[in-house]
């Protein structure tokens, strides 16, 4: 049995990602993983904006504990989205995973205004079980962890 204790928070997860095929997959990925979270799931860039700024539809929106970001987002791009998130007092040091059907060398080639130097870039596909591994690596996310059986 897990001994970590199972009253923790629900972790808030924001994800920016306008392909339903690539949502289902993390949607799995969180149930088979056991992650006990609340995915906040927006499509394009306007609307991301929109979450982390509390704005419209999304005034009451709670801060995410980690950001699951496309780059190729429509109406705003995820680069700018990046930036925003990054230079936002209060979102600064939330992790952020990029998630990319680029390949690293073009990943690395665009100019992503430093921001995601501490985060990490994931290519789509990703096999679920790397994806939860890589998400639970972050320190700052790893308190909001509940597994309910033995790994």
């Amino acid at each position: 049995m897990d001994s970590r204790p199972s009253n923790l928070p629900e972790a808030q997860i924001l994800l920016i990602e306008d392909n339903p095929g690539d949502v289902r997959l993390i949607e799995e990925a969180f149930h088979d993983g056991q992650i006990n979270n609340h995915l906040h799931t927006v499509t394009d860039g306007r609307e991301a904006l929109d979450f982390v700024h509390r704005q419209d539809e999304y005034v009451d929106a709670p801060r995410p504990d980690i950001i699951l970001l496309d780059l190729n987002l429509p109406r705003v791009d995820g680069e700018d989205v990046l930036h925003e998130i990054k230079h936002h007092p209060e979102l600064e040091h939330v992790p952020v995973i990029i998630l990319s059907g680029l390949d690293d060398e073009l990943i690395e080639s665009r100019d992503l205004d430093h921001d995601a130097d501490e985060d990490a870039v994931l290519e789509k596909p990703v096999d679920p079980g790397e994806f939860v591994d890589v998400i639970c690596g972050f320190d700052d996310f790893r308190l909001s962890i509940v597994r309910t059986r033995d790994e």
